[in-house]
């Protein structure tokens, strides 16, 4: 990556940055739960601990970096709305984060966006603009929305404001559970692991911090070994929420703080999304699967024997999409 890909005098958000943001969300998201099973740690010979942002505000983790980036603006801007491209859970999470603030909000959201995403995106108060899959689609789309309505662009994953606010999720699991060995979240754009891996290596060095992504979506596991930046368009997974070519910034996290990358099959993904509803008896949605994909195929070594943090990033399921085969 060049210089010229980030903006001059870059740094990457600090844990005093994540620190910051947990104490300007607090009241605002839902510190969530952490949870165990049994019959999933006999399987796999290790110690898992769920972070469950599946029972987040909105179904999932990304109400974290939208609130902490509406919240961080100032009053003349933020009296401008806020506008988005989003697959559903951002955009959902920028819509509320915004009628908090009561803002006006505009989202893009491809046409091959589950149906329960952009109906949340709808229900929390959004303006939603359709446009066809692909990243250069959707920004071609939020730039003619910011041309017409003046708004500021909160970008799903390549913002600083948005990555602190998502490493809110790895704060609080490291509170709660003090000697993870390892922590496992998935990749799509790149901002909730970078967020994890600055919370992470931030508090703890010696932890290692795998990023997790479905193979028929592995650019930044391609990235990671070709250090640099490669993107992806429209890829075909059904973790529709992963379906995001990874951001300049989150490269750069990962490049610099992530300790691996490892892929996962379809077929693993869905047989981790079923593991969870019947031993768990918790709704997850398929991007939230993928790190214990990556376990259930042995994809992370060490992982035998370890202490494991697992985000379960969402719940946001359409249920006319299922397929579990």
């Amino acid at each position: 990556m060049s210089a010229a890909d980030l903006p001059p005098g870059w740094r990457r958000p600090t844990l005093d940055d994540i620190r910051a943001a947990a104490r300007r969300i607090e009241g605002r998201v839902h510190e969530t739960p952490v949870m165990h099973c049994a019959d999933i740690n006999a399987m796999l010979g290790c110690d898992l601990f769920f972070k469950c942002e599946n029972l987040q505000r909105i179904g999932a983790f990304k109400a974290r970096g939208a609130m902490n980036a509406v919240w961080s603006l100032g009053e003349e801007e933020a009296a401008k709305g806020v506008a988005t491209h989003s697959s559903g859970n951002h955009g959902a999470a920028l819509a509320l984060a915004a009628r908090s603030r009561d803002i006006a909000s505009w989202v893009v959201v491809p046409d091959n966006a589950p149906a329960v995403k952009r109906d949340s995106v709808r229900r929390e108060g959004a303006t939603v603009i359709d446009c066809a899959p692909g990243m250069q689609n959707r920004e071609s789309a939020l730039a003619r929305v910011v041309e017409e309505t003046g708004a500021t662009v909160i970008h799903p994953f390549d913002d600083d404001r948005v990555i602190a606010g998502q490493g809110t999720a790895a704060l609080e699991l490291l509170h709660a559970c003090r000697n993870l060995s390892m922590l496992l979240a998935p990749v799509g754009g790149g901002g909730l692991i970078s967020g994890t891996a600055i919370t992470a290596k931030g508090q703890n060095p010696s932890i290692k911090v795998i990023a997790c992504e479905p193979a028929a979506a592995d650019d930044t596991k391609r990235s990671f070994v070709h250090g640099q930046r490669l993107t992806v368009d429209a890829p075909d997974t059904i973790a529709d929420g992963l379906r995001a070519s990874l951001g300049q910034r989150n490269f750069r996290i990962i490049s610099e703080l992530v300790d691996d990358v490892v892929t996962v099959s379809e077929a693993g993904i869905i047989k981790a999304t079923r593991l969870v509803w019947e031993r768990m008896r918790i709704v997850i949605e398929p991007s939230a699967a993928v790190p214990l994909a990556a376990l259930l195929e042995d994809q992370v070594p060490g992982a035998s024997g370890a202490m494991i943090g697992v985000i379960l990033t969402g719940g946001n399921v359409d249920l006319e999409a299922l397929r579990w085969s």
